[in-house]
């Protein structure tokens, strides 16, 4: 959600800034800002804008995202096969059967195991917009036929009693289009899309003569950008075979996935994330955007296997995941500003800031941030950058440790809007504990402790110029006295 506040006083305009598009361009002047602006423009923000405006990041996130309102959809579902209510179970068994928890977990199956098989079609057709010269669809759909042609088309099975596995052909493992394939997944969307674009743009394409309907020439446009795809990621496929990983998922996993996920789902990586995330929303751009299109795919995995555990009883494997940062360490949106914003309703002295409390308190509660960041503003804020740089991570030790030692229960991988409010939240993110909201409670405490003597001495500054322009417009409105 993008939110547009402006506070007319002490604002400058942005209009000949070269990063005008970027939320930097419209920071409040006049508030005793120290940072070297200069070497900012400069070096960082280039970078980072690239980064985060990188036609293959957008894609591979927006890709991605189309997997949420299904696995929102899937959690609907888990929620109510496991709802955590004394005797709910026994009664549902007693209604419809032993089976019914079965049954109803079947859009949760169709939802979450498939998550690979939906993100390369979706980043590939993302990514085929981008170039505006393509045909999203047909390069969705080619990416989405390049990826099942990286999957084996076997499996080993052990049937039961017998300590040996048999070869079984013409199945395909379901973890490899899931959360396990979601590397490959990705790899595969953007080269196959790169060689389609590749082959376009150098009109190598069999073109149907007018009044061959549309949908039909389109169909016959893909055929030599298709093949060209395919012939590719069969050569790979070929190769990767020939080695002792036996196939590209193996191998992507080895080689990315592991490393990825020992930084991704440590909590040195955490804590290295949420820092980079502050550091650049502080620069006026999206952290979030920009860090998370890396790890995501490692917190989404550990997630699946979480939700696995769960249904199956067994102890929950992994504390990072998505919901862990969603719920855990960012209440009132990126930065923990619920409790700013708590702040800033009821003890604010200055008019101004109680008012922009009031405005971004539904945002805060449903964990939007953008109001707070660009309406104070955060954005190169030397007065609470050190809060919202910092309790983030503070919030990220103290759940981790709280989770670790068994004091609070780990997420069990279902998936909720990141606008589910807290309390709510934490106790159905694990499973119907209490303890999940409990710690929420705990944070959103800390949050309040870290923010206040930053907020104070904001609001202080805030009131006094207020006070000082009120009685600079009293002077001005009194006429002068005759001498």
């Amino acid at each position: 959600m993008k939110c547009s506040l402006s506070i007319k006083r002490g604002c400058r305009s942005s209009a000949n800034n070269k990063y005008n598009n970027s939320p930097v361009g419209n920071v409040c002047a006049g508030q005793g800002v120290s940072v070297n602006k200069s070497i900012i423009d400069k070096y960082v923000l280039p970078t980072a804008l690239k980064i985060a405006g990188q036609k293959h990041v957008l894609s591979v996130r927006d890709g991605i995202i189309l997997n949420m309102p299904f696995m929102l959809i899937g959690s609907f579902f888990l929620i109510f096969a496991y709802l955590p209510v004394p005797g709910y179970g026994t009664l549902m068994t007693e209604l419809f059967g032993p089976t019914w928890q079965e049954k109803v977990l079947y859009p949760v199956k169709a939802t979450y195991d498939i998550m690979a098989l939906i993100s390369s079609f979706g980043i590939a057709y993302r990514l085929a917009e981008k170039y505006r010269t393509l045909d999203p669809l047909t390069a969705g759909a080619v990416s989405l036929v390049a990826f099942v042609m990286t999957i084996p088309q076997h499996i080993m099975f052990t049937p039961a009693g017998s300590d040996v596995a048999q070869l079984v052909k013409g199945v395909m493992p379901m973890g490899q289009i899931g959360s396990q394939g979601l590397f490959v997944a990705i790899l595969i969307a953007l080269l196959s899309t790169e060689i389609y674009r590749f082959v376009n743009d150098r009109n190598l394409v069999i073109r149907m003569p007018e009044g061959v309907p549309p949908a039909v020439a389109k169909s016959f446009l893909a055929l030599i950008p298709g093949f060209c795809v395919l012939a590719v990621v069969l050569a790979l496929r070929l190769l990767v075979e020939a080695t002792p990983f036996g196939d590209i998922n193996t191998m992507i996993t080895e080689l990315v996935g592991i490393p990825m996920s020992h930084v991704g789902g440590s909590l040195p990586g955490m804590i290295i994330s949420v820092l980079l995330i502050g550091i650049l929303w502080m620069l006026g751009l999206h952290g979030d955007t920009i860090v998370l299109v890396f790890i995501r795919p490692v917190w989404l995995s550990n997630m699946s296997e979480n939700l696995e555990a769960f249904q199956n009883g067994l102890p929950i494997p992994h504390i990072i995941t998505q919901q862990f940062y969603d719920l855990w360490i960012a209440p009132g949106g990126t930065g923990a500003l619920l409790g700013l914003v708590i702040f800033m309703i009821l003890r604010s002295r200055s008019v101004q800031m109680k008012q922009l409390g009031k405005i971004a308190a539904p945002g805060s509660l449903f964990n939007i941030s953008e109001p707070m960041v660009f309406g104070i503003p955060i954005v190169m804020n030397p007065y609470l950058v050190v809060p919202f740089i910092l309790t983030p991570v503070v919030l990220v030790i103290v759940s981790y440790v709280a989770m670790t030692t068994g004091l609070v229960a780990k997420p069990a991988g279902i998936a909720l809007p990141f606008t589910t409010p807290i309390v709510v939240s934490g106790y159905l993110a694990t499973g119907g504990h209490i303890s999940g909201s409990v710690l929420q409670i705990v944070n959103l405490g800390i949050s309040l402790v870290m923010y206040y003597p930053f907020f104070r001495i904001w609001d202080n500054l805030k009131y006094r110029e207020e006070m000082a322009s009120k009685t600079q417009q009293t002077a001005a409105a009194t006429p002068a006295t005759e001498q």
